[in-house]
């Protein structure tokens, strides 16, 4: 409400002078407090946020763990990082990868990742895969609850990440199903941040036992994140998921579709872009390479050994590095271990990874210095091969690919996330700084192991983890990523 003239004229003169004295003088620390100092500031960065579309050279404070500043002018800290002629964007969040050790963590950071999740395969036991973790990580992890491991619990399989016996191939009592809903059910209300799943890997599951696990996910607003059932027609893999994602509402993320789906790589990203369009939660990934790996003992491998014999040349033991012939197959199956598939065209994995429904994931894993390159390279390649070198990909669709579209992807369930994938006041302090004109993958199916380059600095909560492209192993600010029970 106005002043009337009578009040107006009735307040007190107050000279100039004395308002000078009494407003310039600095306020007292019991009106106002300061902000505390900053601790670390990146300086003279190319800064680019995927979600406001920044991209400009700015200085980013931070403090707390957080960025409490982006400005055009400079400021000052104790810690100061140089990124002159550097990228300064969110840290790259990986939706897929089953390496959880600080071997892998090691090698992701190298790579720019700052949060890892196990979402494929998952855990029957949220509670002990974090515990685990707890102080040991370099970088932030989750878990989803798995429907394999879940599977695997209940039929008493003995297999090792995949099921190798009846919790592949039996098929499930109604009593059984209900078990693995409860596993399920319990991981959700215990913090996992999805349901995994695999029907390739479960083939014995039914379509019916695949809607009963969407259901569980759906009531907690948990994705759901599906190795699709393979087969000669993976369009149907991919129309079961969709499908049961339709009738119960429970969000879907397809994995690693390149390599799912090889030469209908065209078809299946049609049928994302069309139930998105229909408004649909459906998401997918992809990671940068022609060959995949599992374990050779899996249900993927069901009936391999009727294959022609230029088929087993397509295998290569993860242990020695020697391709595979129908007896070495037959001897290596029975044993157990990693294979790496050689499926796919270069083509193919560039159509996915240029699609703009595709997020970038590696799907990695490296044991003892063995596995696949993905591990250490999946992001250095995209930025390197398809952004500078082929100039298919603009490096702001790139940096949405590996950092916003995650976070968002989790962020109903995990609201975390939304602090996450982002360069912007208030969010973690969770940030990559690369260069973009040297970053490459140096990982190769021989040497998997061999860390990225081009990576200068990666802070995870605010703490360097990579400083002048040096893993510091001393620190472990990983923190654990859980989701709410609404």
């Amino acid at each position: 409400m106005a002043a009337s003239p009578s009040i107006l004229l009735r307040r007190p003169f107050i000279p100039a002078w004395l308002l000078t004295c009494v407003w310039g003088a600095p306020p007292s620390p019991l009106l106002a407090q300061q902000s505390p100092p900053l601790e670390i500031v990146i300086v003279h960065g190319r800064v680019m946020d995927p979600e406001s579309r920044l991209d400009a050279v700015r200085y980013v404070g931070i403090q707390g763990g957080r960025i409490r500043t982006i400005s055009d002018t400079a400021l000052r800290a104790p810690v100061v990082l140089d990124a002159a002629g550097m990228v300064v964007a969110p840290g790259f969040i990986d939706l897929h990868a089953h390496g959880q050790t600080p071997e892998n963590y090691r090698l992701q950071a190298l790579d720019g990742v700052t949060s890892a999740f196990e979402l494929e395969v998952g855990t029957a036991d949220a509670d002990r895969w974090y515990a685990a973790r707890e102080n040991q990580a370099a970088i932030n992890y989750g878990v989803s609850v798995g429907h394999i491991p879940a599977r695997m619990a209940v039929m008493g399989d003995s297999g090792g990440l995949l099921p190798s016996g009846p919790g592949g191939t039996r098929p499930a009592t109604e009593a059984q199903i209900a078990q693995m809903k409860q596993i399920i059910a319990r991981g959700l209300q215990r913090g996992a941040v999805a349901v995994g799943m695999g029907p390739t890997y479960t083939p014995a599951a039914t379509q019916w036992e695949v809607l009963e696990m969407f259901r569980v996910a759906a009531k907690y607003g948990a994705s759901v994140h599906v190795h699709v059932r393979g087969g000669t027609d993976t369009v149907a893999g991919f129309q079961e998921v969709i499908g049961a994602s339709a009738i119960t509402g429970a969000p879907l993320h397809i994995v690693h579709l390149n390599s799912s789906s090889t030469a209908q790589t065209a078809r299946t990203l049609q049928l994302v872009a069309e139930a998105r369009a229909r408004h649909l939660d459906v998401t997918t990934e992809c990671y940068p390479y022609t060959a995949g790996m599992t374990e050779i003992e899996s249900a993927l491998f069901n009936g391999y050994e009727s294959r022609p014999d230029s088929d087993f040349t397509k295998l290569q033991w993860v242990a020695t590095g020697e391709r595979l012939n129908r007896q070495s197959f037959l001897r290596y199956r029975r044993q157990g271990g990693m294979v790496i598939l050689y499926n796919n065209t270069e083509d193919m994995v560039k159509l996915a990874v240029t699609s703009p429904v595709t997020m970038i994931a590696s799907d990695g894993h490296i044991e003892n210095g063995k596995g696949h390159p993905r591990t250490a390279g999946t992001y250095s390649r995209v930025l390197g091969r398809y952004v500078r070198e082929q100039g298919a990909l603009g490096l702001m669709v790139a940096l949405r690919k590996m950092s916003l579209m995650p976070a968002q992807r989790l962020e109903y369930r995990v609201p975390a996330m939304r602090d996450k994938g982002r360069i912007k006041v208030g969010a973690e302090a969770d940030i990559v700084v690369f260069d973009p004109n040297t970053i490459t993958d140096r990982s190769t199916y021989e040497q998997p192991a061999q860390p990225s380059v081009g990576v200068k600095h990666v802070l995870v909560g605010g703490v360097p983890v990579v400083r002048d492209g040096r893993f510091d192993e001393t620190v472990k600010p990983g923190k654990a990523v859980r989701g709410i029970v609404r």
